[in-house]
């Protein structure tokens, strides 16, 4: 470790000499922000420097050559339309800058320009108004501890945690992170990560590489009619299109992955181009070399992605992408030591799992006047999981106790005692229509359809003794091969009352055919912005939203099709989770800067599944942050949950060669089940800050060396009291039903640091950066887990990943 941190600082150290100034292109695209349609004749300066501006073409397109490297503001300008000021936008050498850049219209009649500019983090999204930001690829990279996944950056904003360090699952607003929706080009996505669990949205690491990604919005609540089947939050990702000017390319080597990248023109007559991206796991060099990944087997995995764009007439494009990522890991306990960590499977048994995800699909942008625009994207995708576990029998002493020779236990014999493979295909097709009615009015109206196939067995046996010696017959508890559609149909008014004053209304409607139970007929969504005096702003929205459970709940049950000929499945009619959300904010903007945000909201959660036992604790709100599934008995929609609470926001965006961000949010998320008893949800953890901060030192004008750090504190997640006699039947921890949620884990606190130095030289931009992730190695504690100990005891304390070091070397060219 000594000699890892000496060479990293000796890296650090190099600089180039050379007197030439290193200069590079900077281009893009300007258009309407409601009809997408080009606009012409907008300036753009670079600084506000007269000597480095241009106005763009008939087709909006703009570009300006001979910009030195480095940080720059960019302003857009045109007569009718509300001023556009992009801050922070960072020229490399070894790479060309990019814009494609939206202008709103100004609903009043002006001889120059208004004086109000849309800034840099405003949501993409014409119809958003609260609790909505746009994030960068910047942003994704900029942030300690983010490791460039677009879910731990958001992990950093107000009312958002992080599950815990071995996963990146986010809570937003006390909400289980099965309630986060994945879009991608406007259709929804499997879970984008590796080792991905039904059920759940996050993983360990994510498939999604944020360099081909374009600047795309996160939404924590009361988001647009567009977006269904969601009750906690929304990412919804844009890619970008490869260079169709000049070829690029890319290689990178770090902890996560060995990766390249490349793009280019495929015709630069006709603006055509390409983007493709390659990355490997290195896990297995690091886990060589004593880093802690928590667990002593080495997990596996690569992905990649492409895009080939073509652009139509008149401004339109036709664009086909892919990526998709496999991920396989053998946990062997058997060859692992008795005290080794293991916080990604159980500690009874050897695991082999694999999971894959992809997505094939094909995005047409057409603007049919300079007042309408029309999308749309047809797409097909696939998520497997395979496992297969064997069970371990350890030998006993006279008391019982596992025995333990040379640091290992010693095992008797193995048993298959689980085997399972699900898999959902689903075909989808989006369309939607903008129409721009006049500078004041937009309406936008569309329809997502999705057809899903679910194919899935599962076969496992249990112990028929009470001392788990005997194995029983095998037992079916999935055997489905079902198909069902998804419709959700939504039209979406934006109204500028006055010049301060804006309205949004909007509906949404979701059915979907795996039940009759699964209508929801109407969502309503409503929106209010008021723009006050010295930059202060006050927002509210509101809107009823709904979710249906995770697909492989609806086919768990016994199969008793070779006795009866049908399937028992208890949970097959069980109908949609509700939730209403109330948001409402007040932001200002403090110098140039810096922005103050404060938001308060109430959700009121009803019709959630629930065990339908009289006295069961058991809420799906508990659900989606780990790596198991949920075998519940027959669920019922008589559940409710409330969730409110309070967050503040005070960021100074990059300027004066520094950067930071604080959030705070108070909050108390409950639930209540069949029990009828008012419990903390599995997140509660009723506080969470976080505090960034970014410094950035200029070198010899071509080399910037950023330091950055984050602290984090949350309070820490509930649980209950073991039983122990179910536990060891079942051989996982089972929590007494009466006393769930009454314990708390400790407080979580993580420590990050950041250092990223960038070399700019003719034509090449190299890059060398380390995450110090957990830097004062915080013994955080993660759950409880079923393992065989020593003394004879089953549970065992899982802690979250200590110090780890995260770096990567990237070259630009």
């Amino acid at each position: 470790m000594k000699n890892f941190t000496f060479t990293i600082l000796l890296v650090l150290g190099v600089t180039l000499s050379s007197t030439a100034q290193i200069t590079q292109t900077l281009r893009g695209r300007v258009v309407d922000k409601e009809s997408k349609f080009p606009l012409a004749g907008v300036t753009v300066l670079v600084d506000a420097s007269t000597s480095m501006g241009t106005i763009t073409d008939t087709a909006g397109v703009f570009r300006l050559e001979n910009i030195p490297v480095g940080r720059h503001s960019i302003r857009f300008s045109l007569v009718g339309y509300k001023e556009v000021l992009l801050n922070n936008i960072v020229l490399d050498a070894g790479r060309e800058t990019i814009l494609n850049v939206e202008m709103e219209e100004s609903i009043t009649e002006l001889t120059a320009v208004t004086v109000r500019a849309r800034r840099n983090g405003e949501a993409a999204n014409e119809m958003a108004l609260v609790s909505a930001r746009q994030f960068s690829v910047e942003e994704t990279e900029r942030y300690a501890g983010s490791r460039g996944e677009p879910a731990r950056m958001a992990s950093n904003f107000a009312g958002v945690q992080g599950a815990d360090d071995s996963r990146n699952d986010i809570v937003i607003r006390g909400n289980s992170p099965a309630g986060v929706l994945w879009r991608l080009e406007g259709v929804s996505i499997p879970n984008p990560n590796h080792f991905a669990i039904a059920g759940t949205s996050g993983g360990p690491v994510s498939i999604i590489n944020n360099r081909y990604l374009a600047n795309s919005d996160f939404f924590t609540g009361a988001f647009p009619a567009e977006f269904g089947n969601s009750i906690a939050g929304v990412f919804d990702l844009k890619l970008r299109n490869g260079n169709n000017q000049k070829h690029e390319f890319m290689a990178q080597f770090g902890f996560l992955g060995t990766e390249g990248m490349a793009e280019g023109p495929i015709s630069k007559k006709s603006g055509s181009s390409y983007l493709a991206s390659y990355r490997y796991a290195n896990l297995g060099l690091f886990s060589k070399a004593g880093l802690d990944i928590g667990t002593q087997a080495v997990p596996s995995y690569q992905d990649g992605f492409f895009r080939l764009n073509f652009p139509t007439r008149n401004g339109g494009n036709l664009a086909l992408w892919g990526l998709g990522g496999t991920s396989t890991i053998d946990i062997l306990i058997s060859e692992q030591k008795a005290d080794d960590r293991n916080i990604f499977g159980q500690n009874d048994r050897d695991q082999y799992y694999t999971s894959s995800m992809g997505a094939l699909g094909l995005t047409y942008n057409q603007p049919l006047s300079k007042s309408t625009f029309f999308r749309a994207t047809l797409a097909v995708s696939n998520n497997t999981q395979n496992a297969n576990h064997d069970y371990l029998f350890l030998r006993k002493d006279s008391q019982g106790r596992p025995v333990v020779e040379n640091e290992r236990f010693v095992v008797e014999r193995k048993a298959p005692i689980l085997d399972y493979r699900f898999s959902e295909t689903k075909v989808s097709a989006v369309t939607s229509l903008t129409r721009k009615f006049s500078a004041r009015s937009t309406l936008k109206a569309g329809i997502n359809a999705d057809v899903f196939n679910f194919a899935a067995f599962d076969s496992t046996r249990t112990f028929t003794d009470i001392t788990n010696t005997q194995l029983g017959p095998w037992r079916s508890r999935w055997n489905a091969d079902e198909a069902f559609v998804m419709l959700q149909p939504y039209i979406q008014w934006k109204y500028f009352l006055s010049e301060k004053l804006t309205l949004s209304l909007g509906a949404s409607s979701l059915y979907n055919s795996i039940n009759t139970n699964s209508f929801s007929p109407f969502e309503p969504r409503a929106g209010l912005s008021w723009e006050l005096p010295n930059r202060q702003k006050l927002t509210f929205a509101t809107g009823l939203h709904s979710q249906l459970m995770p697909t492989y709940t609806y086919f768990y049950g016994e199969d008793l099709r070779s006795t009866t000929g049908f399937a028992k499945l208890p949970n097959r009619d069980v109908g949609l989770t509700k939730s209403w959300h109330w948001v409402t904010g007040y932001s200002r903007l403090l110098g140039q800067n810096m922005r103050l945000l404060a938001e308060a909201y109430y959700q009121r959660l009803f019709d959630v599944p629930v065990e339908a036992a009289p006295g069961s604790s058991f809420s799906v709100l508990n659900t989606g942050s780990a790596f198991s599934r949920i075998f519940p008995g027959q669920l019922v929609n008589e559940g409710i949950g409330r969730n409110y609470g309070v967050e503040l926001t005070l960021e100074k965006f990059f300027s004066d060669g520094y950067y930071f961000l604080v959030t705070t949010s108070l909050f108390d998320s409950k639930y209540q089940a069949k029990d009828g008893v008012w419990r903390n949800t599995d997140f509660n953890g009723r506080y969470a800050f976080n505090a960034l901060f970014s410094k950035e030192f200029v070198i010899r004008e071509r080399s910037r060396l950023n330091l950055g750090a984050k602290f984090t504190a949350i309070g820490g997640r509930w649980y209950g009291p073991v039983d122990e006699a179910a536990s060891r039947n079942q051989q996982e921890i089972v929590y007494q039903d009466a006393g769930r949620n009454t314990l708390q884990f400790a407080p979580y606190r993580r420590f990050d640091i950041k250092t990223e130095y960038k070399i700019n030289r003719s034509g090449i931009t190299h890059t060398i950066a380390i995450d110090l992730v957990n830097a004062l190695g915080i013994q955080n504690l993660l759950s409880l887990s079923y393992a065989p100990q020593p003394d004879g005891s089953f549970i065992k304390q899982e802690y979250q990943l200590g110090f780890l070091p995260v770096f990567y070397y990237r070259i630009d060219f």
